[in-house]
């Protein structure tokens, strides 16, 4: 099968190996045995009783798929982290390096102030901790974390540094949502990896996995290789994060059946939203609703046209199906941020094949590759911004810290509907701009970021900083 974008033939039939049929897995469960590997969720750390989150890193050693073990690094465990639940309130943090090189950990998607933001000002050294007091204060929303060391951000999250936040209210089933977790509320991590021939996971990025992102030859899913997801004859509420260092997703199921978007980046839509396909960048979330009751179970697939498998599903009628019916309507409210913005601003993504031929990088923001020594913009607290962004040569997602966004335009339409809820990041395959409140501090010790989220490009000079006060 042959794909144009980053993968081989080769490759690309390496992603699709590790689905099963949706046949075998029938068998299986009609002979009351479970899948070949039945996917498992992030162990999940609730924080609402204590108002605290304890994070370590540590170092670990993984076999994917039954292949050699790779050396890896994770929150609490050998590969990436728990599914942390927060709410609204007070929330003292710690975070732990028991690794050999300093990391940050980012909370994506956290509107807190540049101080506890976790960017790459804020290093924590091996064997030291970092203990930020967060209060939280913003709509339900699926979002995550992740080292943000710059020089070593690309690796750093490859090799395991992240993991998943739901930041709730308690009230998804006034909502009539799934909110069983594992059951018919799934966490799904999507990261392809790149893996050498004895199956151990490697990152080796050449000149052109810089220019285009580095893109792996296998999908795993919560970091399983060839895992399905058993679920009810129901509702089923699926969490989706691109985890890839650079790979974008178009998500479809392979038979046709609809995904309902019920919320965004930074919360939920007014109402669910049918799509065919749901276009995913890295570091973007989408939470969609998928109806599981009759016809099987699908398996969920990227890129029409030249489609690889991305997760098996298999229907187990002996779970609960608690949610039979797709609610009507939601109680996400984006704002109207139009006409109140005060300042304009541009911003080119710029990247170039000479300036690395001849050792500059090449990429940069308005011409000018990242510098933790300079601040880029000055943001007046409690403003509203309107900025157009621009990409030069591929597809950037354009992530800001610290605020959530409305996208107002993309190429001078209107955006697609994955885009229509508040984000955080943003793909822009040409131009597109956006509104945002900026209300959280960040000072020139501890600002915020704004970069494209291919890792590669990231750390490589695609980013800059701003203050916001």
């Amino acid at each position: 099968m042959k794909r144009r974008h980053f993968l081989t033939s080769t490759s690309a039939a390496i992603l699709t190996a590790g689905v099963l049929s949706q046949s075998s897995v029938r068998h299986a469960l009609a002979q009351g045995q479970t899948p070949r590997t039945r996917l498992a969720m992030p162990p999940l750390l609730d924080t609402r009783e204590t108002g605290r989150v304890a994070l370590t890193a540590t170092p670990g050693s993984t076999a994917f798929g039954g292949g050699a073990s790779t050396p890896t690094a994770g929150y609490n465990q050998g590969y990436l982290g728990p599914t942390v639940v927060m709410q609204n309130g007070d929330l003292a943090a710690e975070v732990q390096n028991n690794l050999d090189e300093a990391i940050t950990t980012h909370w994506h998607g956290l509107l807190v102030p540049g101080e506890h933001d976790g960017g790459p000002q804020q290093a924590i050294e091996p064997g030291a901790s970092w203990t930020p007091d967060l209060t939280i204060a913003q709509d339900p929303a699926t979002v995550w974390y992740h080292t943000h060391m710059h020089g070593r951000i690309p690796e750093q999250v490859y090799f395991g540094l992240a993991g998943v936040i739901h930041l709730t209210d308690g009230q998804d089933d006034a909502r009539g949502l799934p909110s069983t977790y594992g059951i018919d509320d799934l966490t799904l991590v999507l990261q392809d990896r790149r893996f050498d021939r004895s199956g151990r996971m490697i990152y080796d990025p050449s000149m052109m996995d810089i220019m285009h992102g580095f893109a792996g030859n296998r999908m795993l899913i919560n970091g399983q290789a060839g895992a399905t997801a058993v679920v009810p004859e129901g509702i089923v509420r699926l969490r989706l994060l691109n985890g890839s260092n650079a790979r974008i997703y178009t998500l479809f199921m392979d038979d046709t059946r609809p995904m309902h978007l019920v919320a965004t980046d930074g919360g939920f839509l007014p109402a669910p939203v049918a799509l065919d396909a749901l276009r995913l960048s890295p570091g973007e979330r989408a939470e969609v609703l998928v109806d599981f009751s009759s016809g099987g179970a699908p398996v969920l697939m990227s890129d029409p046209g030249q489609a690889y498998g991305v997760l098996q599903f298999a229907t187990d009628s002996t779970l609960s199906a608690r949610i039979t019916h797709l609610p009507d309507q939601l109680d996400g409210a984006p704002e109207d941020l139009s006409g109140a913005e005060a300042v304009t601003r541009q911003v080119s993504l710029d990247m170039g094949m000479g300036g690395m031929m001849m050792g500059g990088g090449g990429f940069a923001i308005n011409g000018r590759p990242f510098d933790m020594r300079r601040i880029d913009f000055e943001v007046a607290l409690g403003s509203v911004e309107r900025w157009q962004i621009r990409s030069t040569m591929v597809a950037h997602p354009f992530h800001v810290h610290g605020v959530r966004f409305r996208v107002i335009t993309e190429n001078g339409g209107p955006p697609r509907p994955e885009n229509t809820g508040w984000k955080d990041t943003v793909l822009v395959p040409g131009e597109a701009e956006i509104l945002a409140r900026f209300d959280q501090p960040a000072s020139r010790e501890t600002p915020f970021m704004f970069h494209c989220h291919i890792l590669e490009h990231e750390d490589a000079g695609m980013m800059g900083q701003f203050t916001v006060t």
